[in-house]
């Protein structure tokens, strides 16, 4: 029995979604979803979360409900399953009241297996009496955080699923997905819709493939200009904080010649779904828009995320990052960031409106929150530490000190000993009371002559103007360290007063220097990279990478479809990296199963065929070979062929020669196991081995890593050598001499303490 869902799982994950194997968690969440469980899964945007709902609902024998909160959302995954064979369908307000009525009767009938809806339908009389007469196998409830009241997100529509839940006549299974929610946020949703001993599961909010950026500046234009001319060809969306702000840029770049398009609730619907649909069909390659664009839009090509203005919170800020390298592959997130962004983010604060009637108590207390919010992404813009570990700690994950593909993990900061300033903060803040916010504190400090000043008497204060010298900047950068590190706290309401603690009269004895962390240079510009995708592909493969993109350009026009649902960048990718030539081997690319297959497959081999020659490359720098990225599950799940092993005969088999690359070393090795029986050797493996050791490393340049050589490699007798390329660009490949290869046998060996015919595991080897 179990067998046999490990086969229809399997069977279903590639027929209709393309891969052979599954995300971390995906397949946990999809067999307790099966097995009759409720489910609440926080996974990160790119993980693979509508799978985890999608796939069951094919396999349960009824119908599954998806509660949505956005049109918009609805109709892209509706248009992606029924691309991908799925039979599915959305009702909302985008349909007739005909519309509605027909897609009732279908469902009726069994034509459908997932109904996307929106949270206002559910309990309308025709629905209601669909829903009741019908077998539901499963409710899942997208974007959780909507029914939380502590979410950034809240939508009180969303508080009616519940009770709709209760009207059904069997209680089906219930999921709950969402990508960000803060641990107060996870327990609404579990109390709100009374999840049932629920399978809990949080991921991890980690996007490895997104670099993060903060640029302080006031000329914003100008950098987005300069980082667009970089970035000619890739999709992108630019985020402002108020409708004008997306109007202004949008004239001005569009002047300027770029391809941009504009979004913002202040427009008609018309005009909104207008620019929506050529974004997503890459007719326009650059969205502009405030935070009522993007939520559910499920474009998997977008290359950065820009935001022009400093969001409200880190919810937003991750969320709207997010919706960049949905695919996987590297993707850029940069925000300029100047201290008038605060200054307008708590106007709009300030002049929300709330979407329901509060008491008074509680209106303070979301006030206060969001102040919170805000002040807690103003730390993230000013911060000197690892940008990923704020996200991740914000989020209450663990995360290392480094993530090295960030700008601040790459910058270069001076150091300052601040420690005498820091003990005139505390004099200061002590002396007055504990009354005032940073803004006061740091005025009297340096020594302004403001109206609000002498309307205190803070001229008066023993602080007044000793350190004059520092400037605004640097002795606010002070002060926010000196919060970070627990030597003042902020309170949670509106004005973030500044109150000592326990550990600040620490800084008063300055028994030890107080260092702090800046930049060097605030305005400098960081190069950038004008291809994200292709960086290390070789030149025939950024050649085929190019001539695939026209291709599934063309071919989503002829079907009136955006092109992402032809192929993904990642499947683009990995199709330059394989260069398949038959069916066979174009069903190992990821994200190609069958029905794509069947129904692109001639084209994408012919092109293929005609920009390699029927050649595949075999460059140094193409950094994994065909078989380098086929899945585990899929190559565990025939059974057929042992694990790699370095037998005797292999051993006594391998001719050693003055020099020779990687590829071809490996190459000779698999050439003398046998095929039938054993599993190949890869690159990948030798190349992780190499880099554990020591004789490699990985550099990362522009948030990307390079392998470079160590002087340990050298010593190993690894030898590179720089070459150019047919278009002038240089690049670096290894030779390994004789004394070289023997190394990598004793690495196959796995060390000389190791027994001769150590196995190599599976798993390591992949």
């Amino acid at each position: 029995m179990q067998e046999l869902l490990d086969q229809q799982l399997h069977s279903t994950l590639k027929t209709y979604f393309g891969y052979d194997t599954f995300r971390p968690e995906q397949e946990t969440v999809i067999r307790q979803i099966l097995s009759g469980r409720d489910v609440f899964a926080v996974m990160p945007t790119g993980a693979g979360k509508s799978l985890c709902y999608q796939l069951p609902a094919l396999m349960l024998p009824g119908i599954t409900i998806v509660v949505s909160p956005l049109i918009s959302l609805m109709i892209d995954q509706v248009k992606a399953l029924n691309e991908a064979g799925v039979h599915a369908a959305y009702i909302n307000s985008a349909l007739t009241e005909n519309q509605i009525v027909k897609a009732m009767e279908l469902a009726k009938t069994g034509q459908y297996k997932i109904i996307y809806v929106a949270p206002e339908r559910l309990e309308t009389p025709r629905f209601l009496d669909f829903a009741c007469h019908a077998e539901i196998s499963m409710i899942t409830v997208d974007e959780a955080h909507c029914i939380s009241q502590w979410g950034q997100d809240f939508r009180p529509s969303y508080l009616r699923i519940l009770s709709f839940v209760h009207m059904l006549p069997v209680r089906p299974v219930v999921s709950a997905f969402t990508a960000t929610a803060t641990e107060r946020v996870r327990t609404d949703i579990r109390v709100s819709l009374e999840l049932e001993h629920p399978y809990e599961t949080v991921t991890g909010f980690d996007r490895e493939n997104l670099y993060f950026e903060v640029q302080r500046t006031k000329q914003k234009k100008e950098r987005i200009r300069r980082y667009l001319e970089d970035h000619i060809e890739e999709s992108g969306i630019i985020y402002c904080a108020t409708r004008k702000g997306v109007d202004e840029l949008y004239l001005e770049l569009e002047n300027a010649g770029f391809s941009v398009g504009r979004y913002h609730a202040g427009m008609s619907t018309e005009a909104r779904r207008i620019s929506q649909e050529d974004f997503i069909y890459d007719r326009t390659k650059v969205m502009i828009a405030t935070n009522a664009f993007g939520m559910g839009i499920d474009k998997s090509n977008v290359r950065f995320v820009l935001h022009f203005n400093m969001p409200q919170s880190m919810e937003n800020y991750y969320q709207e990052a997010g919706r960049a390298g949905r695919d996987g592959e590297p993707a850029e997130c940069i925000l300029y960031y100047s201290p008038q962004d605060t200054v307008i983010n708590r106007f709009l604060l300030e002049s929300k409106e709330q979407d329901r009637e509060y008491t008074e108590e509680e209106l303070r207390t979301i006030q206060a929150q969001d102040m919170d919010r805000l002040r807690k992404m103003e730390m993230y813009c000013t911060t000197t530490k690892c940008l990923r570990a704020y996200i991740l700690h914000y989020f209450g994950e663990k995360a290392k000190e480094q993530c090295r593909n960030c700008s601040n993990c790459q910058e270069e900061f001076e150091e300052m000993d601040a420690s005498e300033a820091a003990a005139d903060v505390i004099l200061c803040v002590r002396t007055s009371g504990q009354r005032f916010g940073m803004n006061m504190i740091a005025g009297t400090l340096l020594g302004e002559n403001t109206a609000k000043i002498r309307n205190y008497r803070m001229e008066e204060n023993p602080a007044y103007g000793k350190q004059s010298k520092l400037g605004q900047t640097r002795i606010k950068e002070i002060i926010r360290t000196m919060v970070e590190r627990g030597y003042l706290r902020q309170t949670e309401d509106k004005y973030a007063i500044l109150h000592l603690t326990g550990t600040s009269g620490e800084l008063m004895e300055q028994n030890t220097p107080f260092i702090i962390a800046y930049k060097k240079e605030e305005e400098k510009k960081r190069d950038s990279k004008k291809s994200v995708l292709a960086m290390d592909l070789s030149e025939k493969g950024k050649e085929l990478f190019e001539s695939l993109r026209e291709l599934r350009a063309e071919l989503a026009r002829r079907r009136s479809i955006p092109p992402y649902m032809v192929a993904s960048d990642k499947t683009l990718r990995d199709l330059c990296v394989r260069m398949p030539f038959t069916k066979e081997e174009l069903l190992k690319v990821n994200g190609m199963g069958e029905r794509k297959a069947e129904q692109y497959g001639e084209a994408i081999l012919q092109k293929i065929q005609s920009v390699t020659g029927g050649q595949r490359d075999t460059e140094e720098n193409q950094n994994s070979g065909p078989e380098d990225e086929i899945p585990l599950t899929e190559r565990r799940g025939k059974g057929r062929k042992e694990d790699f092993r370095l037998t005797k005969e292999i051993l006594f088999g391998i001719q050693y020669t003055p020099r020779m690359t990687l590829s071809e070393f490996v190459s000779q090795v698999n050439e003398l196991r046998d095929e039938k029986q054993m599993k190949r050797l890869t690159n990948k493996w030798l190349t992780e081995r190499l880099l554990e050791e020591g004789c490699l490393k990985q550099q990362f340049y522009n948030g990307y890593a390079r392998t470079v050589l160590t002087e340990k490699g050298r010593k190993a007798g690894i030898e590179p050598e720089e070459r150019i390329s047919e278009k002038g660009n240089p690049y670096e490949i290894f030779f390994y001499t004789e004394k070289a290869q023997r190394y990598l046998v004793e690495l196959m060996k796995g060390g000389r303490k190791r027994n001769m015919d150590c196995t190599i595991s599976y798993f390591m080897l992949n």
